[in-house]
């Protein structure tokens, strides 16, 4: 568990600048995919019989292509998930310019739910709305579900790329360096990034780090074992 300060200061400078949802989320998905998809092509190709310069030709385009195209996609995804909060900020600052004593209520009755009575919410009802910044805020989150926190665009779509290109490229490495059983080392080293993207974020969650690994382990294991199949069917 992470340890942080209960100063006033160490608080105030916390909660007045949250870090956000970080990166996290974008390189998991990001690394996960690209060994997934790259492992599945080298599988399909290795299982249709072909040669190991198509299987490296196919795999670096697609860790080119379909790396920057994940990025491309979780850029506008992340764009217009920004772009739909600032349009309902938009709205609630309308709405509580002409409807101040109903947006009110409604800021009452975020609290009341959030088990505040009598003068105690009458009195927070009285300060938050006093604050147009804050009253917009408490309406974000409360009426709406969304953060306080805006989302990064590029930031997403970055480190989705290079989390898909670093974990992409390892099932490609056996046929680069021209190893004789390049398909076994592919498909060793390819479960081993699976299991290290699991155990590693298991960092991040109440799982245990062989659960995680595990089950990272699974879900690779059979896109790869599909995409064999699939190719041994083309299979000169």
């Amino acid at each position: 568990m992470s340890e942080h300060g209960h100063s006033q200061q160490e608080i105030a400078k916390r909660i007045g600048a949250p870090p956000g949802r970080g990166v996290l989320r974008d390189a998991v998905y990001g690394a996960i995919d690209g060994a997934v998809t790259t492992f599945a092509i080298v599988a399909g190709v290795a299982g249709a019989g072909l040669s190991p310069f198509i299987i490296i030709a196919l795999g670096i385009a697609n860790v080119l292509a379909d790396g920057f195209s994940m990025a491309a996609a979780n850029y506008s995804g992340t764009k217009a998930e920004l772009d739909n909060m600032r349009r309902i900020r938009k709205i609630e600052e309308l709405q509580i310019q002409n409807y101040p004593e109903g947006e009110r209520l409604e800021v009452r009755e975020i609290l009341a739910q959030k088990g505040l009575r009598g003068d105690v919410l009458n009195q927070a009802t009285d300060a938050i709305t006093k604050d147009r910044e804050s009253w917009i805020d408490l309406m974000m989150e409360g009426e709406y579900g969304l953060s306080g926190v805006d989302p990064h665009p590029v930031k997403s779509a970055v480190t989705t790329f290079l989390a898909f290109l670093a974990a992409g490229i390892v099932p490609l490495f056996p046929f680069i360096l021209g190893l004789g059983n390049a398909f076994s080392v592919s498909a060793a080293l390819t479960m081993m990034t699976f299991f290290a993207i699991g155990a590693l974020k298991s960092v991040w969650s109440l799982s245990p780090w062989w659960q995680s690994a595990g089950e990272t382990v699974v879900i690779g294991g059979m896109a790869a074992a599909i995409a064999f199949f699939v190719g041994t069917l083309f299979h000169a």
